[in-house]
């Protein structure tokens, strides 16, 4: 376990592929949130993602590159994923493609499935981090596992300093939604929504896609009934504040604590999602419950309720 983690400057980038090169592990923002990187092809590296977060090694890892020509190299790309993305690509989606035979990826990133999961980031620093290591970087986000996903590089060493080897600055990201995830055979099918909204990709598409949930046997990160959950419990769809909370609004709410967008955006909601859960833990003292006010249902709305939904779930 690295003694002391390094934070990285922009100018530094150079030294930050060297921790990927050595087999260490790196933080570094994507537009979405901040991923903890490794290299794909070595397992030892892989495997000491999962110690760093404490995460269940059923759960795949999405692969990051710096371009589809890049991601091919990996994955089996049919027309269909191809059209995705020329569309989203750099982008935050990723998508769920027949891993190749000979793509030299650890098995730990695939976590036995005969799927891989690749993302093209949009973020400058990340990808002159990928172009500058010409290889798969796996990453989920870089936080313990079940907790709130980083959206700064305070964040991250919040959560592990002195367990990574280093984080990238790389500012605020903008999204602050994790990736959507599509799973690409002869249909398309939604396993995580997220920064790409179902619509979009429904009009690329011009038609529908499928919607199936299993989170006992998941095929992309993401899929655990409980995560991105905060210390503090978490009530969602609260209209009241009851005593003994923090009420974070959505839109105008009387008394709450925090808000999410206070003009009622979903964007905005979607960019400031972890940040005000962070903020909202912080605030809560031992025994006090996280309310969340309702989110509708629409366009980046129903990746936010999909992670409120997770914070909130049996953690038993």
């Amino acid at each position: 376990m690295p003694q002391k983690t390094r934070h990285f400057q922009p100018e530094e980038t150079a030294l930050a592929v060297d921790v990927l090169r050595t087999g260490g592990l790196l933080a570094f923002a994507t537009e979405t949130v901040y991923g903890l990187g490794a290299d794909a092809r070595n397992g030892a590296a892989v495997a000491a993602i999962y110690a760093a977060k404490g995460r269940p090694a059923f759960n795949p890892l999405i692969i990051h590159v710096a371009d589809l020509e890049s991601g091919e190299k990996y994955g089996v790309f049919s027309d269909k994923a191809r059209q995705l993305a020329y569309a989203f690509w750099p982008g935050p989606l990723s998508l769920v493609v027949p891993v190749r035979g000979d793509a030299g990826l650890s098995s730990l990133v695939t976590a036995g499935l005969e799927t891989v999961a690749i993302r093209v980031p949009a973020h400058e620093g990340a990808q002159a981090l990928l172009a500058a290591f010409d290889g798969p970087v796996a990453a989920p986000s870089a936080n313990p596992s079940g907790g709130i996903s980083p959206t700064r590089a305070a964040h991250v060493m919040a959560g592990l300093n002195g367990r990574i080897d280093g984080v990238l600055e790389g500012g605020d990201c903008a999204v602050g939604l994790e990736s959507t995830i599509l799973l690409v055979n002869d249909e398309v099918a939604l396993l995580r929504a997220g920064g790409v909204a179902v619509e979009d990709i429904e009009a690329v598409l011009r038609g529908p896609i499928l919607r199936p949930s299993d989170p006992e046997t998941p095929q992309s990160p993401g899929q655990l009934a409980s995560h991105y959950a905060p210390n503090a419990a978490v009530r969602i769809n609260a209209t009241t504040k009851q005593d003994g909370e923090i009420l974070i609004g959505f839109g105008a709410v009387s008394g709450a604590d925090i808000s999410l967008s206070e003009m009622g955006s979903v964007s905005e909601a979607a960019a400031n999602l972890f940040a005000v859960l962070h903020r909202a833990d912080a605030m809560a003292a031992i025994g006090q419950t996280i309310a969340i006010s309702p989110v509708p249902m629409m366009g980046l709305g129903l990746a936010i309720n999909d992670r409120l939904e997770r914070a909130a779930g049996d953690r038993s």
